[in-house]
């Protein structure tokens, strides 16, 4: 299931440890969920627990950690790493109140002689919380922790033509969900409908290939909410001469290419 040849998912690595390298970072921890992605090839709807990819300067591989669900499948058939490089941590520590992933984590680090490294922590990324940052902290007393939030975003600023190619085909993919969107925009049509027609175009594609889901959803502000920039739709119906604000995106393989018409 991987998007891209593992040589290029080498190359990346290999960039990221350099960086890595010019910012004194041993270890660099991921939490992304498109970063992650970018690294390993890792996609899958689970970024709403707590995951990482672990970048080791000395290790060839990185690791993957994330519940052990999705561990067990999702992680083996979508990355390129290997099986022993894919650990996890059990149902009983999602949610809980008296342990954390990051402190199995932890654990994981100094097994691997890790534990007075100095980490490179992804501090704004959306998904990495601060109590996780807490409990690494805690967990590895005698590390080091300085920020890491764009080692792997500038890296990944500079497409390959395999990338390119990709965000040409959502750029086509988004030609067609537009025309769609303004097809849709009606007097007397349903917000929800248009919206809908939408959908099912971005992810439907086109004969040559399918599209992905979107990481934005349609916003569509019509009439006097078309001052509001992120609003989306309601079930009311369109009116005689109001303008309709539309920004959506293709995507193919998760790569994005966005567009915004008003109608």
């Amino acid at each position: 299931m991987l998007s891209f040849e593992k040589t290029e998912y080498l190359d990346r690595l290999r960039k990221v440890k350099e960086s890595m390298s010019q910012k004194g970072i041993d270890v660099l921890l991921v939490a992304d969920p498109a970063n992650m992605c970018y690294l390993t090839g890792y996609n899958s709807w689970s970024f709403y627990v707590h995951q990482m990819v672990v970048v080791m300067a000395d290790e060839e591989e990185p690791i993957w950690f994330g519940r052990y669900q999705d561990a067990l499948v999702g992680a083996k058939v979508t990355t390129w790493i290997k099986d022993e490089n894919i650990l996890s941590y059990s149902d009983d520590y999602v949610q809980s109140t008296i342990k954390h992933p990051m402190d199995r984590l932890a654990d994981i680090m100094k097994k691997k002689g890790a534990g007075k490294k100095t980490f490179g922590v992804e501090m704004d990324a959306y998904y990495f919380s601060a109590k996780a940052y807490e409990r690494l902290q805690y967990g590895l007393p005698d590390a080091k922790f300085q920020d890491g939030t764009n080692v792997v975003n500038w890296v990944r600023i500079i497409k390959s033509d395999n990338e390119l190619a990709f965000m040409k085909r959502a750029a086509r993919i988004v030609e067609k969900s537009m025309q769609v969107a303004i097809d849709s925009v009606d007097v007397g049509v349903r917000q929800c409908d248009a919206a809908a027609a939408i959908y099912q175009a971005q992810i439907s594609g086109t004969k040559e290939f399918g599209g992905d889901y979107p990481a934005i959803v349609p916003l569509m502000p019509s009439g006097d909410q078309t001052g509001a920039p992120h609003l989306t739709w309601t079930d009311q119906k369109y009116k005689e001469d109001e303008a309709v604000i539309i920004e959506i995106a293709g995507c193919y393989q998760r790569y994005h290419s966005p567009m915004s018409r008003t109608v």
